[in-house]
């Protein structure tokens, strides 16, 4: 089996070197001055168990990738991007084509269905980080990351059982769920906060209870929308001790949404974690004031490149409040 990771960033980057490290036929897909520093490098891979630099083919195109009706596409990019890398792959690859979308957020894979036929998600509970050019992070050891999948929109396949199966060789925890929208849901509400600490930074009082209301927000949208998700217990047992997090020198930042932000990429995520939020609510007809704000600030501050930490906790959360 090989996999073509297409977006070498902190997810992507993580789990192609460790795929390729298990013996797996790897090509990423990455852009840019992360795709040079790759290119001559190779790709540094740091954790806390200490770093290493994995020789992984990389590429800057599907074209360029040469994707073939044998390989299996792990879409790892932000959401904002997805649209344009599906039309990309389109050009070179079958319908058929495996696509996984390993991919916080819920709408990737109904993106990727419109095109192709045979598309996985994952739940990603991943914690790892790509601030600089060549470089990614895994936060958490011996386990990288627990990577649970199933065929979209339900069910498990005999490819979902091969890709977990791989997912478990390269160090993972993966196993395959009939489920996996309800447990990508669950993953959504958690990350409804990552604009709010983007916006205001991690730590603070306040901004933990900003985040807390757009997440209350978000439970309630999904219920009005009759939107079925895994528990928060249920969650909490699965991820159990799995990820284990020490502190290791030169450790990133945490939060994808802040490390958009520390790289000045001029996007953001929270249309598509937000916002989903936000569209669920117009769709149903009830309210997402929070949710929206917090999307409208944070699609700002990527917009005009501010730092992590521009907006007063204090100050979002009287808005949010109010």
């Amino acid at each position: 089996m090989a996999f073509v990771i297409y977006g070498a960033g902190a997810i992507g980057g993580v789990l192609g070197a460790r795929l390729h490290s298990a013996g797996f036929d790897v090509r990423l897909i990455a852009r840019g001055e992360h795709l040079a520093a790759i290119r001559s490098r190779g790709l540094r891979v740091e954790s806390p168990e200490g770093a290493t630099t994995v020789p992984v083919p990389a590429y800057g195109s599907p074209s360029e990738a040469g994707v073939s009706p044998d390989d299996v596409v792990v879409l790892t990019m932000k959401g904002q991007d997805t649209p344009d890398a599906l039309e990309a792959l389109r050009e070179v690859a079958g319908p058929s084509t495996p696509v996984v979308c390993v991919q916080n957020g819920v709408a990737n894979e109904r993106l990727a269905l419109r095109l192709f036929s045979h598309v996985y998600g994952v739940c990603v509970m991943f914690p790892a980080a790509h601030v600089r050019p060549g470089v990614v992070q895994a936060r958490s050891a011996p386990v990288p990351g627990i990577l649970d999948i199933g065929r979209y929109p339900a069910g498990i396949d005999d490819g979902a059982r091969s890709i977990a199966a791989a997912l478990t060789k390269a160090g993972f925890v993966s196993e395959p769920r009939e489920d996996i929208m309800r447990w990508k849901h669950r993953k959504l509400i958690m990350n409804l906060g990552n604009s709010v600490m983007a916006l205001c930074g991690p730590g603070d009082d306040s901004a933990q209870q900003a985040a807390a209301l757009v997440r209350a927000e978000g439970e309630a949208v999904l219920t009005a929308a009759g939107i079925d998700v895994v528990d928060e217990a249920t969650d909490r047992a699965r991820r159990g001790d799995i990820l284990r997090m020490p502190p290791f020198d030169g450790r990133e930042p945490s939060g994808s949404s802040v490390q958009s932000l520390l790289r000045g990429t001029g996007s953001i995520e929270a249309d598509y974690l937000n916002g989903e939020i936000v569209l669920l609510a117009r769709l149903h007809g009830v309210p997402a004031p929070a949710n929206e704000l917090v999307r409208q600030l944070a699609v700002v501050a990527a917009r005009e490149r501010l730092a992590p930490g521009s907006v007063p906790a204090g100050e979002l959360l009287q808005k949010l409040s109010a």
